[in-house]
Protein backbone atom coordinates (compact mmCIF):
# COMPACT_ATOMS: atom_id res chain seq x y z
CA UNK A 1 0.00 0.00 0.00
CA UNK A 2 1.12 3.54 -0.80
CA UNK A 3 0.63 6.06 2.03
CA UNK A 4 0.33 9.84 2.10
CA UNK A 5 -2.60 12.15 1.45
CA UNK A 6 -3.05 12.51 -2.33
CA UNK A 7 -5.70 15.24 -2.29
CA UNK A 8 -3.47 18.06 -3.58
CA UNK A 9 -2.33 16.18 -6.68
CA UNK A 10 -3.85 16.88 -10.11
CA UNK A 11 -3.39 14.34 -12.89
CA UNK A 12 -3.62 15.86 -16.38
CA UNK A 13 -4.03 13.54 -19.37
CA UNK A 14 -3.60 14.77 -22.94
CA UNK A 15 -5.46 12.40 -25.26
CA UNK A 16 -4.16 14.11 -28.40
CA UNK A 17 -0.52 13.46 -27.53
CA UNK A 18 -1.09 10.43 -25.31
CA UNK A 19 0.87 12.02 -22.51
CA UNK A 20 0.19 12.73 -18.86
CA UNK A 21 1.73 14.59 -15.96
CA UNK A 22 1.05 15.16 -12.27
CA UNK A 23 1.15 18.52 -10.48
CA UNK A 24 1.06 19.36 -6.80
CA UNK A 25 -1.56 22.12 -6.39
CA UNK A 26 -1.90 22.73 -2.64
CA UNK A 27 -2.97 26.35 -3.20
CA UNK A 28 -5.81 25.19 -5.47
CA UNK A 29 -7.19 22.81 -2.85
CA UNK A 30 -6.64 25.27 0.00
CA UNK A 31 -8.85 27.74 -1.84
CA UNK A 32 -11.29 25.30 -3.44
CA UNK A 33 -11.37 22.56 -0.77
CA UNK A 34 -12.11 19.81 -3.33
CA UNK A 35 -14.92 18.57 -5.55
CA UNK A 36 -16.98 21.40 -7.01
CA UNK A 37 -14.84 24.13 -5.49
CA UNK A 38 -11.71 22.81 -7.18
CA UNK A 39 -13.53 21.71 -10.33
CA UNK A 40 -15.02 25.11 -11.15
CA UNK A 41 -11.64 26.78 -10.66
CA UNK A 42 -10.02 24.31 -13.04
CA UNK A 43 -12.83 24.77 -15.56
CA UNK A 44 -12.37 28.56 -15.47
CA UNK A 45 -8.64 28.08 -15.87
CA UNK A 46 -8.61 25.47 -18.65
CA UNK A 47 -11.77 25.93 -20.75
CA UNK A 48 -11.30 28.80 -23.24
CA UNK A 49 -14.23 31.24 -23.61
CA UNK A 50 -16.53 30.12 -26.40
CA UNK A 51 -14.96 26.66 -26.62
CA UNK A 52 -16.86 24.09 -28.68
CA UNK A 53 -18.32 21.66 -26.10
CA UNK A 54 -17.58 18.81 -28.51
CA UNK A 55 -14.14 20.10 -29.46
CA UNK A 56 -10.74 19.15 -28.05
CA UNK A 57 -10.49 22.38 -26.03
CA UNK A 58 -13.32 21.35 -23.69
CA UNK A 59 -11.71 19.69 -20.64
CA UNK A 60 -13.24 16.96 -18.52
CA UNK A 61 -12.53 17.54 -14.84
CA UNK A 62 -13.15 14.85 -12.24
CA UNK A 63 -12.65 16.00 -8.65
CA UNK A 64 -13.07 14.53 -5.17
CA UNK A 65 -13.03 16.10 -1.72
CA UNK A 66 -11.28 15.89 1.65
CA UNK A 67 -13.93 13.68 3.28
CA UNK A 68 -13.85 11.06 0.51
CA UNK A 69 -12.55 7.70 1.68
CA UNK A 70 -12.66 8.81 5.29
CA UNK A 71 -16.24 9.51 6.37
CA UNK A 72 -19.59 7.80 5.73
CA UNK A 73 -21.61 9.04 2.74
CA UNK A 74 -18.62 10.94 1.31
CA UNK A 75 -18.91 8.87 -1.84
CA UNK A 76 -19.30 11.14 -4.86
CA UNK A 77 -17.11 12.30 -7.72
CA UNK A 78 -17.89 15.67 -9.29
CA UNK A 79 -17.47 16.15 -13.05
CA UNK A 80 -17.15 19.67 -14.51
CA UNK A 81 -17.17 20.43 -18.25
CA UNK A 82 -18.81 22.68 -20.78
CA UNK A 83 -22.18 21.14 -21.58
CA UNK A 84 -23.03 20.24 -25.19
CA UNK A 85 -26.69 20.21 -24.13
CA UNK A 86 -26.99 23.77 -22.82
CA UNK A 87 -23.81 25.40 -24.12
CA UNK A 88 -22.67 26.52 -20.67
CA UNK A 89 -21.91 24.87 -17.33
CA UNK A 90 -21.91 21.08 -17.26
CA UNK A 91 -21.79 19.41 -13.87
CA UNK A 92 -22.53 15.85 -12.77
CA UNK A 93 -22.17 13.88 -9.55
CA UNK A 94 -21.68 10.11 -9.52
CA UNK A 95 -21.27 7.59 -6.74
CA UNK A 96 -20.32 3.95 -6.91
CA UNK A 97 -16.64 3.46 -6.17
CA UNK A 98 -15.44 6.30 -8.38
CA UNK A 99 -14.52 8.84 -5.70
CA UNK A 100 -12.72 6.39 -3.41
CA UNK A 101 -10.79 4.92 -6.35
CA UNK A 102 -9.64 8.35 -7.55
CA UNK A 103 -8.43 9.42 -4.15
CA UNK A 104 -6.77 6.12 -3.38
CA UNK A 105 -5.08 6.17 -6.78
CA UNK A 106 -3.37 9.30 -5.53
CA UNK A 107 -5.34 12.26 -6.88
CA UNK A 108 -7.68 15.02 -5.82
CA UNK A 109 -8.55 15.80 -9.43
CA UNK A 110 -8.12 14.33 -12.91
CA UNK A 111 -8.15 16.58 -15.99
CA UNK A 112 -8.64 15.09 -19.46
CA UNK A 113 -7.79 17.30 -22.42
CA UNK A 114 -7.57 17.00 -26.19
CA UNK A 115 -9.05 14.20 -28.28
CA UNK A 116 -7.73 10.81 -29.34
CA UNK A 117 -7.43 10.07 -33.06
CA UNK A 118 -9.03 6.65 -32.50
CA UNK A 119 -11.16 4.97 -29.80
CA UNK A 120 -9.32 4.57 -26.52
CA UNK A 121 -9.92 3.80 -22.88
CA UNK A 122 -7.71 4.87 -20.00
CA UNK A 123 -6.36 2.84 -17.11
CA UNK A 124 -5.20 5.00 -14.21
CA UNK A 125 -3.28 3.21 -11.45
CA UNK A 126 -1.10 5.04 -8.95
CA UNK A 127 1.41 7.11 -10.99
CA UNK A 128 0.77 5.31 -14.27
CA UNK A 129 -1.70 5.98 -17.08
CA UNK A 130 -2.13 3.41 -19.82
CA UNK A 131 -3.84 4.19 -23.12
CA UNK A 132 -5.74 1.10 -24.32
CA UNK A 133 -7.17 0.54 -27.78
CA UNK A 134 -10.99 0.63 -27.56
CA UNK A 135 -11.78 -0.01 -31.23
CA UNK A 136 -13.38 -3.36 -30.40
CA UNK A 137 -15.51 -1.74 -27.69
CA UNK A 138 -16.81 1.09 -29.89
CA UNK A 139 -20.49 0.55 -30.58
CA UNK A 140 -21.06 -1.72 -27.59
CA UNK A 141 -23.69 -0.93 -24.98
CA UNK A 142 -22.74 1.09 -21.94
CA UNK A 143 -23.98 -1.50 -19.49
CA UNK A 144 -22.61 -4.91 -18.66
CA UNK A 145 -21.02 -5.58 -22.08
CA UNK A 146 -18.26 -2.98 -21.92
CA UNK A 147 -17.82 -3.49 -18.19
CA UNK A 148 -17.42 -7.25 -18.60
CA UNK A 149 -14.75 -6.89 -21.27
CA UNK A 150 -12.76 -4.37 -19.26
CA UNK A 151 -13.06 -6.40 -16.06
CA UNK A 152 -11.61 -9.40 -17.89
CA UNK A 153 -8.76 -7.38 -19.40
CA UNK A 154 -7.66 -5.31 -16.43
CA UNK A 155 -6.46 -6.01 -12.91
CA UNK A 156 -7.59 -4.23 -9.76
CA UNK A 157 -10.72 -6.14 -8.82
CA UNK A 158 -12.07 -4.74 -5.57
CA UNK A 159 -10.08 -1.51 -5.90
CA UNK A 160 -11.26 -0.10 -9.21
CA UNK A 161 -14.00 2.00 -10.72
CA UNK A 162 -15.08 1.79 -14.35
CA UNK A 163 -16.73 4.74 -16.10
CA UNK A 164 -17.97 4.17 -19.65
CA UNK A 165 -20.24 5.43 -22.38
CA UNK A 166 -22.64 3.69 -24.74
CA UNK A 167 -23.65 4.29 -28.36
CA UNK A 168 -25.39 7.57 -27.44
CA UNK A 169 -22.10 9.10 -26.30
CA UNK A 170 -20.34 7.86 -29.40
CA UNK A 171 -23.06 9.47 -31.55
CA UNK A 172 -22.73 12.65 -29.46
CA UNK A 173 -26.34 12.80 -28.36
CA UNK A 174 -26.29 15.99 -26.32
CA UNK A 175 -27.78 14.32 -23.23
CA UNK A 176 -25.70 11.12 -23.34
CA UNK A 177 -24.53 10.03 -19.90
CA UNK A 178 -21.53 8.22 -18.41
CA UNK A 179 -22.29 5.00 -16.55
CA UNK A 180 -20.23 4.47 -13.41
CA UNK A 181 -19.79 1.02 -11.90
CA UNK A 182 -22.88 -0.31 -13.72
CA UNK A 183 -25.61 1.35 -11.65
CA UNK A 184 -24.50 4.97 -11.04
CA UNK A 185 -24.22 7.82 -13.54
CA UNK A 186 -22.91 11.20 -14.50
CA UNK A 187 -26.39 11.65 -15.86
CA UNK A 188 -27.34 15.12 -16.90
CA UNK A 189 -25.98 17.71 -19.32
CA UNK A 190 -24.13 15.44 -21.73
CA UNK A 191 -20.81 14.30 -20.28
CA UNK A 192 -21.21 11.12 -22.35
CA UNK A 193 -21.19 13.19 -25.55
CA UNK A 194 -17.98 14.92 -24.41
CA UNK A 195 -16.40 11.50 -23.86
CA UNK A 196 -17.54 10.48 -27.34
CA UNK A 197 -16.15 13.63 -28.93
CA UNK A 198 -12.75 12.71 -27.48
CA UNK A 199 -13.00 9.08 -28.71
CA UNK A 200 -12.89 8.13 -25.04
CA UNK A 201 -14.91 4.97 -24.38
CA UNK A 202 -14.06 4.39 -20.74
CA UNK A 203 -11.87 5.26 -17.77
CA UNK A 204 -10.66 2.66 -15.29
CA UNK A 205 -9.29 3.99 -11.99
CA UNK A 206 -7.48 1.64 -9.60
CA UNK A 207 -6.55 2.91 -6.15
CA UNK A 208 -4.89 1.16 -3.21
CA UNK A 209 -3.52 3.96 -1.02
CA UNK A 210 -4.21 4.42 2.65
CA UNK A 211 -5.28 7.86 3.84
CA UNK A 212 -3.75 9.55 6.89
CA UNK A 213 -5.49 11.86 9.36
CA UNK A 214 -3.85 14.60 11.41
CA UNK A 215 -5.77 13.58 14.56
CA UNK A 216 -6.70 9.87 14.48
CA UNK A 217 -8.51 9.91 17.82
CA UNK A 218 -10.57 12.99 16.95
CA UNK A 219 -11.31 11.51 13.54
CA UNK A 220 -12.59 8.26 15.05
CA UNK A 221 -14.92 10.17 17.38
CA UNK A 222 -16.46 12.24 14.58
CA UNK A 223 -16.67 9.20 12.29
CA UNK A 224 -18.66 7.27 14.90
CA UNK A 225 -21.06 10.18 15.41
CA UNK A 226 -21.74 10.52 11.69
CA UNK A 227 -22.10 6.77 11.22
CA UNK A 228 -24.60 6.56 14.07
CA UNK A 229 -26.60 9.51 12.71
CA UNK A 230 -26.74 7.88 9.27
CA UNK A 231 -27.79 4.44 10.46
CA UNK A 232 -30.27 5.69 13.06
CA UNK A 233 -31.99 8.23 10.79
CA UNK A 234 -35.59 7.29 9.87
CA UNK A 235 -35.13 9.01 6.49
CA UNK A 236 -31.98 7.02 5.74
CA UNK A 237 -33.87 3.85 6.72
CA UNK A 238 -36.54 4.81 4.19
CA UNK A 239 -33.89 5.35 1.53
CA UNK A 240 -32.67 1.81 2.25
CA UNK A 241 -36.12 0.24 2.23
CA UNK A 242 -37.73 1.91 -0.78
CA UNK A 243 -35.14 4.35 -2.12
CA UNK A 244 -36.17 7.53 -3.89
CA UNK A 245 -39.21 5.76 -5.48
CA UNK A 246 -40.86 6.39 -2.11
CA UNK A 247 -41.67 9.81 -3.64
CA UNK A 248 -44.07 8.50 -6.31
CA UNK A 249 -47.24 8.15 -4.23
CA UNK A 250 -46.84 11.27 -2.04
CA UNK A 251 -46.17 13.47 -5.09
CA UNK A 252 -49.09 11.92 -6.95
CA UNK A 253 -51.38 12.52 -3.97
CA UNK A 254 -50.26 16.16 -3.85
CA UNK A 255 -50.94 16.60 -7.56
CA UNK A 256 -47.26 17.21 -8.29
CA UNK A 257 -46.32 14.15 -10.39
CA UNK A 258 -45.78 15.27 -14.03
CA UNK A 259 -47.91 13.07 -16.27
CA UNK A 260 -48.22 12.81 -20.08
CA UNK A 261 -45.96 15.77 -20.81
CA UNK A 262 -47.41 17.60 -17.81
CA UNK A 263 -50.91 17.72 -19.22
CA UNK A 264 -51.79 16.49 -15.75
CA UNK A 265 -49.99 16.31 -12.43
CA UNK A 266 -51.66 13.12 -11.20
CA UNK A 267 -51.23 9.69 -12.76
CA UNK A 268 -53.91 7.06 -12.43
CA UNK A 269 -51.25 4.35 -12.77
CA UNK A 270 -49.01 5.69 -9.99
CA UNK A 271 -49.74 2.79 -7.64
CA UNK A 272 -48.44 0.26 -10.18
CA UNK A 273 -45.05 1.97 -10.56
CA UNK A 274 -44.69 3.14 -6.95
CA UNK A 275 -41.70 2.27 -4.81
CA UNK A 276 -43.92 0.11 -2.64
CA UNK A 277 -45.28 -1.95 -5.56
CA UNK A 278 -41.86 -2.37 -7.17
CA UNK A 279 -40.38 -3.51 -3.85
CA UNK A 280 -43.18 -6.05 -3.43
CA UNK A 281 -42.98 -7.47 -6.96
CA UNK A 282 -39.61 -6.96 -8.69
CA UNK A 283 -36.98 -5.79 -6.18
CA UNK A 284 -34.07 -8.18 -6.47
CA UNK A 285 -31.18 -6.52 -4.67
CA UNK A 286 -29.94 -3.42 -2.86
CA UNK A 287 -26.48 -1.94 -3.32
CA UNK A 288 -24.47 0.83 -1.68
CA UNK A 289 -21.87 3.26 -2.94
CA UNK A 290 -18.41 2.82 -1.43
CA UNK A 291 -18.21 3.94 2.20
CA UNK A 292 -22.01 4.28 2.53
CA UNK A 293 -24.00 2.37 5.17
CA UNK A 294 -27.39 3.20 3.64
CA UNK A 295 -27.58 1.13 0.41
CA UNK A 296 -30.19 3.20 -1.43
CA UNK A 297 -29.51 1.66 -4.87
CA UNK A 298 -32.44 -0.59 -5.80
CA UNK A 299 -32.24 -3.21 -8.56
CA UNK A 300 -35.25 -4.84 -10.17
CA UNK A 301 -35.10 -8.35 -11.60
CA UNK A 302 -36.52 -8.05 -15.11
CA UNK A 303 -37.47 -11.41 -16.67
CA UNK A 304 -38.12 -11.28 -20.42
CA UNK A 305 -39.32 -14.51 -22.08
CA UNK A 306 -37.44 -15.95 -25.05
CA UNK A 307 -39.36 -15.14 -28.25
CA UNK A 308 -39.33 -18.78 -29.42
CA UNK A 309 -38.27 -21.11 -26.62
CA UNK A 310 -40.81 -21.80 -23.85
CA UNK A 311 -39.62 -21.61 -20.23
CA UNK A 312 -36.47 -19.69 -21.21
CA UNK A 313 -35.98 -16.16 -19.90
CA UNK A 314 -33.42 -13.43 -20.02
CA UNK A 315 -33.05 -11.99 -16.54
CA UNK A 316 -31.53 -8.53 -16.15
CA UNK A 317 -30.93 -6.41 -13.08
CA UNK A 318 -32.23 -2.92 -13.77
CA UNK A 319 -31.47 -0.04 -11.41
CA UNK A 320 -34.46 2.18 -10.69
CA UNK A 321 -34.90 5.52 -8.93
CA UNK A 322 -37.64 8.11 -8.70
CA UNK A 323 -36.36 10.18 -11.63
CA UNK A 324 -36.49 7.44 -14.30
CA UNK A 325 -39.85 6.23 -12.89
CA UNK A 326 -41.22 9.73 -13.43
CA UNK A 327 -39.60 10.45 -16.79
CA UNK A 328 -40.07 7.02 -18.39
CA UNK A 329 -43.24 6.18 -16.45
CA UNK A 330 -45.80 8.84 -15.57
CA UNK A 331 -44.42 11.39 -18.03
CA UNK A 332 -45.04 8.85 -20.83
CA UNK A 333 -48.23 7.44 -19.35
CA UNK A 334 -46.64 4.01 -18.72
CA UNK A 335 -48.08 2.08 -15.79
CA UNK A 336 -46.82 -1.40 -16.67
CA UNK A 337 -43.87 -2.23 -14.37
CA UNK A 338 -42.47 -4.63 -16.96
CA UNK A 339 -42.83 -2.10 -19.76
CA UNK A 340 -41.26 0.61 -17.63
CA UNK A 341 -38.28 -1.60 -16.76
CA UNK A 342 -37.80 -2.67 -20.38
CA UNK A 343 -37.71 0.99 -21.44
CA UNK A 344 -35.32 1.81 -18.58
CA UNK A 345 -33.05 -1.01 -19.69
CA UNK A 346 -33.01 0.31 -23.27
CA UNK A 347 -32.19 3.84 -22.14
CA UNK A 348 -29.42 2.45 -19.94
CA UNK A 349 -28.03 0.25 -22.70
CA UNK A 350 -27.82 3.18 -25.11
CA UNK A 351 -26.17 5.38 -22.46
CA UNK A 352 -28.79 8.14 -22.34
CA UNK A 353 -29.86 10.40 -19.50
CA UNK A 354 -33.24 9.03 -18.41
CA UNK A 355 -34.82 12.35 -17.48
CA UNK A 356 -34.00 14.10 -20.73
CA UNK A 357 -34.99 11.04 -22.78
CA UNK A 358 -38.41 10.78 -21.16
CA UNK A 359 -39.18 14.48 -21.53
CA UNK A 360 -37.99 14.47 -25.16
CA UNK A 361 -40.23 11.49 -25.96
CA UNK A 362 -43.20 13.08 -24.17
CA UNK A 363 -42.79 16.24 -26.24
CA UNK A 364 -42.50 14.18 -29.44
CA UNK A 365 -45.71 12.32 -28.56
CA UNK A 366 -47.67 15.52 -28.10
CA UNK A 367 -46.27 17.04 -31.28
CA UNK A 368 -47.51 13.96 -33.15
CA UNK A 369 -50.89 14.09 -31.37
CA UNK A 370 -51.35 17.71 -32.45
CA UNK A 371 -50.53 16.96 -36.07
CA UNK A 372 -47.40 19.13 -36.16
CA UNK A 373 -45.55 16.07 -37.47
CA UNK A 374 -46.62 12.72 -38.93
CA UNK A 375 -45.35 9.18 -38.63
CA UNK A 376 -43.05 10.02 -41.53
CA UNK A 377 -40.93 12.04 -39.09
CA UNK A 378 -41.12 9.32 -36.42
CA UNK A 379 -39.96 6.68 -38.91
CA UNK A 380 -43.27 4.86 -38.83
CA UNK A 381 -43.66 4.77 -35.03
CA UNK A 382 -47.11 5.91 -33.89
CA UNK A 383 -45.93 7.39 -30.58
CA UNK A 384 -48.71 7.12 -28.03
CA UNK A 385 -48.76 7.71 -24.28
CA UNK A 386 -48.59 4.34 -22.54
CA UNK A 387 -47.06 2.44 -25.49
CA UNK A 388 -43.68 1.43 -24.10
CA UNK A 389 -42.80 -0.65 -27.16
CA UNK A 390 -43.07 2.42 -29.38
CA UNK A 391 -40.88 4.37 -26.97
CA UNK A 392 -38.24 1.64 -27.00
CA UNK A 393 -38.11 1.90 -30.79
CA UNK A 394 -37.92 5.69 -30.67
CA UNK A 395 -35.14 5.57 -28.07
CA UNK A 396 -33.03 3.45 -30.41
CA UNK A 397 -33.66 5.89 -33.24
CA UNK A 398 -32.56 8.87 -31.14
CA UNK A 399 -29.17 7.17 -31.15
CA UNK A 400 -29.11 5.77 -34.71
CA UNK A 401 -30.69 9.00 -36.07
CA UNK A 402 -32.24 7.69 -39.32
CA UNK A 403 -33.69 11.10 -40.25
CA UNK A 404 -33.66 14.80 -39.46
CA UNK A 405 -36.38 14.54 -36.81
CA UNK A 406 -34.42 12.08 -34.69
CA UNK A 407 -31.27 14.13 -35.19
CA UNK A 408 -33.24 17.03 -33.71
CA UNK A 409 -34.44 14.89 -30.79
CA UNK A 410 -30.81 13.93 -30.14
CA UNK A 411 -30.20 17.57 -29.21
CA UNK A 412 -33.06 17.87 -26.74
CA UNK A 413 -36.67 19.02 -26.59
CA UNK A 414 -35.97 22.74 -26.88
CA UNK A 415 -33.78 22.28 -29.96
CA UNK A 416 -36.36 20.00 -31.59
CA UNK A 417 -39.21 22.41 -30.81
CA UNK A 418 -37.34 25.26 -32.49
CA UNK A 419 -37.62 23.35 -35.75
CA UNK A 420 -40.94 21.51 -35.45
CA UNK A 421 -43.09 23.73 -33.23
CA UNK A 422 -44.53 23.01 -29.82
CA UNK A 423 -42.17 25.25 -27.86
CA UNK A 424 -44.90 26.09 -25.31
CA UNK A 425 -45.00 22.49 -24.16
CA UNK A 426 -41.28 21.72 -24.53
CA UNK A 427 -40.51 21.25 -20.85
CA UNK A 428 -36.96 22.56 -20.63
CA UNK A 429 -35.36 25.04 -18.26
CA UNK A 430 -32.19 26.74 -19.45
CA UNK A 431 -32.11 24.02 -22.11
CA UNK A 432 -32.25 21.14 -19.60
CA UNK A 433 -35.30 18.89 -19.46
CA UNK A 434 -37.68 19.03 -16.51
CA UNK A 435 -37.09 17.01 -13.33
CA UNK A 436 -40.06 15.20 -11.80
CA UNK A 437 -41.46 17.82 -9.44
CA UNK A 438 -44.40 20.07 -10.36
CA UNK A 439 -44.83 21.26 -6.80
CA UNK A 440 -45.02 25.03 -7.27
CA UNK A 441 -42.90 28.15 -7.77
CA UNK A 442 -40.00 26.90 -5.63
CA UNK A 443 -39.37 23.93 -7.90
CA UNK A 444 -39.82 26.02 -11.05
CA UNK A 445 -37.42 28.66 -9.81
CA UNK A 446 -34.84 26.00 -8.91
CA UNK A 447 -35.03 24.59 -12.45
CA UNK A 448 -34.82 28.03 -14.06
CA UNK A 449 -32.06 29.62 -11.97
CA UNK A 450 -30.10 26.76 -10.41
CA UNK A 451 -26.57 26.45 -11.71
CA UNK A 452 -27.31 23.01 -13.22
CA UNK A 453 -31.07 23.58 -13.80
CA UNK A 454 -31.54 20.57 -11.54
CA UNK A 455 -33.96 19.79 -8.72
CA UNK A 456 -30.86 19.06 -6.62
CA UNK A 457 -29.52 22.61 -6.94
CA UNK A 458 -31.66 24.01 -4.13
CA UNK A 459 -34.59 21.63 -3.59
CA UNK A 460 -37.30 24.22 -4.19
CA UNK A 461 -39.76 21.35 -4.32
CA UNK A 462 -39.25 20.89 -0.58
CA UNK A 463 -40.12 24.54 0.08
CA UNK A 464 -43.28 24.09 -2.00
CA UNK A 465 -44.30 20.94 -0.17
CA UNK A 466 -43.93 22.62 3.21
CA UNK A 467 -46.06 25.53 1.98
CA UNK A 468 -48.69 23.09 0.70
CA UNK A 469 -48.75 21.42 4.12
CA UNK A 470 -49.66 24.72 5.75
CA UNK A 471 -46.43 26.65 5.80
CA UNK A 472 -45.97 30.26 4.82
CA UNK A 473 -46.26 31.30 1.19
CA UNK A 474 -43.12 33.28 0.46
CA UNK A 475 -42.77 36.47 -1.52
CA UNK A 476 -40.70 36.22 -4.72
CA UNK A 477 -37.71 37.87 -3.03
CA UNK A 478 -37.95 35.71 0.07
CA UNK A 479 -38.22 32.52 -1.98
CA UNK A 480 -35.21 33.50 -4.10
CA UNK A 481 -33.17 34.30 -0.99
CA UNK A 482 -34.02 30.93 0.57
CA UNK A 483 -33.11 29.02 -2.57
CA UNK A 484 -29.87 30.95 -3.02
CA UNK A 485 -28.90 30.23 0.58
CA UNK A 486 -29.56 26.52 0.11
CA UNK A 487 -27.68 26.36 -3.19
CA UNK A 488 -24.67 28.10 -1.65
CA UNK A 489 -24.59 25.55 1.17
CA UNK A 490 -24.77 22.72 -1.34
CA UNK A 491 -21.56 24.02 -2.91
CA UNK A 492 -19.89 23.21 0.40
CA UNK A 493 -21.34 19.69 0.44
CA UNK A 494 -20.39 19.05 -3.20
CA UNK A 495 -16.86 20.27 -2.53
CA UNK A 496 -16.37 17.89 0.40
CA UNK A 497 -17.87 15.65 -1.55
CA UNK A 498 -20.86 14.14 0.32
CA UNK A 499 -24.13 12.70 -0.94
CA UNK A 500 -26.94 15.27 -0.85
CA UNK A 501 -29.17 12.65 0.80
CA UNK A 502 -27.03 13.20 3.89
CA UNK A 503 -27.43 16.97 3.97
CA UNK A 504 -29.47 16.68 7.17
CA UNK A 505 -26.51 14.97 8.82
CA UNK A 506 -23.68 17.14 7.50
CA UNK A 507 -24.69 20.39 9.18
CA UNK A 508 -22.21 23.31 9.34
CA UNK A 509 -21.12 22.20 12.82
CA UNK A 510 -20.63 18.58 11.75
CA UNK A 511 -18.65 19.69 8.68
CA UNK A 512 -16.41 21.85 10.86
CA UNK A 513 -15.91 18.95 13.28
CA UNK A 514 -15.19 16.50 10.44
CA UNK A 515 -12.58 18.74 8.81
CA UNK A 516 -10.65 19.53 11.99
CA UNK A 517 -9.07 16.05 12.46
CA UNK A 518 -7.90 16.32 8.85
CA UNK A 519 -6.00 19.52 9.62
CA UNK A 520 -8.54 21.86 7.97
CA UNK A 521 -9.91 24.68 10.13
CA UNK A 522 -13.09 26.29 8.76
CA UNK A 523 -15.89 27.64 10.94
CA UNK A 524 -19.52 28.14 9.92
CA UNK A 525 -18.94 31.69 8.68
CA UNK A 526 -15.97 30.62 6.54
CA UNK A 527 -18.00 27.75 5.07
CA UNK A 528 -20.85 30.11 4.25
CA UNK A 529 -18.51 32.50 2.45
CA UNK A 530 -16.88 29.60 0.63
CA UNK A 531 -20.25 28.42 -0.70
CA UNK A 532 -21.09 31.92 -1.86
CA UNK A 533 -17.80 32.14 -3.78
CA UNK A 534 -18.20 28.78 -5.52
CA UNK A 535 -21.73 29.56 -6.68
CA UNK A 536 -20.61 32.99 -7.90
CA UNK A 537 -17.90 31.29 -9.97
CA UNK A 538 -20.46 28.98 -11.53
CA UNK A 539 -22.72 31.89 -12.42
CA UNK A 540 -19.75 33.78 -13.85
CA UNK A 541 -18.84 30.83 -16.08
CA UNK A 542 -22.41 30.56 -17.32
CA UNK A 543 -22.60 34.28 -18.04
CA UNK A 544 -19.27 34.10 -19.86
CA UNK A 545 -20.73 31.40 -22.11
CA UNK A 546 -23.85 33.43 -22.89
CA UNK A 547 -26.45 32.46 -20.30
CA UNK A 548 -28.68 35.27 -19.00
CA UNK A 549 -31.03 34.27 -16.17
CA UNK A 550 -33.32 37.23 -16.86
CA UNK A 551 -33.93 35.94 -20.40
CA UNK A 552 -34.45 32.27 -19.56
CA UNK A 553 -37.52 30.78 -21.23
CA UNK A 554 -40.42 29.77 -18.96
CA UNK A 555 -42.38 26.87 -20.52
CA UNK A 556 -46.05 27.83 -20.86
CA UNK A 557 -47.16 24.37 -19.78
CA UNK A 558 -45.91 24.83 -16.21
CA UNK A 559 -48.12 27.92 -15.93
CA UNK A 560 -51.19 26.12 -17.27
CA UNK A 561 -51.18 22.90 -15.20
CA UNK A 562 -52.09 23.55 -11.55
CA UNK A 563 -49.65 22.66 -8.76
CA UNK A 564 -50.48 21.87 -5.11
CA UNK A 565 -50.14 25.63 -4.57
CA UNK A 566 -52.37 26.54 -7.50
CA UNK A 567 -51.23 27.96 -10.81
CA UNK A 568 -47.74 29.44 -11.05
CA UNK A 569 -47.71 33.07 -12.15
CA UNK A 570 -45.06 34.11 -14.66
CA UNK A 571 -44.83 37.57 -13.07
CA UNK A 572 -43.94 35.94 -9.73
CA UNK A 573 -41.14 33.91 -11.32
CA UNK A 574 -39.76 36.87 -13.27
CA UNK A 575 -39.58 38.99 -10.13
CA UNK A 576 -37.81 36.20 -8.23
CA UNK A 577 -35.35 35.64 -11.10
CA UNK A 578 -34.05 39.20 -10.71
CA UNK A 579 -32.42 38.13 -7.43
CA UNK A 580 -30.18 35.75 -9.39
CA UNK A 581 -28.67 38.44 -11.67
Amino acid sequence: MVTGDPLHRVLTIDLSRRRFHVEERPELFAAGLGGTGVGIRLLQELCPPGADPLGPDNPIILAVGPLVGLYPLASKTVALFKSPHTGNLGEGHAGGRSAVSIRMAGYGAIVIQGASSRPVYLVIEDDRVRFRDASALWGLSSGSTVGSVIRERETGSGYRSIMRIGPAGEKRVSYACVIVDTYRHFGRLGLGAVFGSKNLKAIVVIGKRTLPTADPRGYRKVYDEIFHAATASPLMKKYHELGTPMNVLPLNELGALPTRNLKQARFEGAQEISGERLAETVLGRRLACAHCPVACIHLAALRVPHPKEPYFYKTSMVGYDYEPIYSLGSMLGISSPTGLLELMEEVESQGLDAMSTGVVLAWATEVLERGLITTKETDGIALSFGDYRGYIGATRRIVTQPNEFYRALANGAEHAASGYGGLDFALTFGGNEMPGYHTGPGAALTFLAGARHSHLDSAGYSVDQKAAAGGDTLSPDALADRLLGEERWRQVLSSLVVCFFSRGIYTPQVVTDALRPLGIELDADALKEFGRDVLARKHAFKAREGFDVTQVRIPRRILETPTPLGRIEESYLRKALKKFE
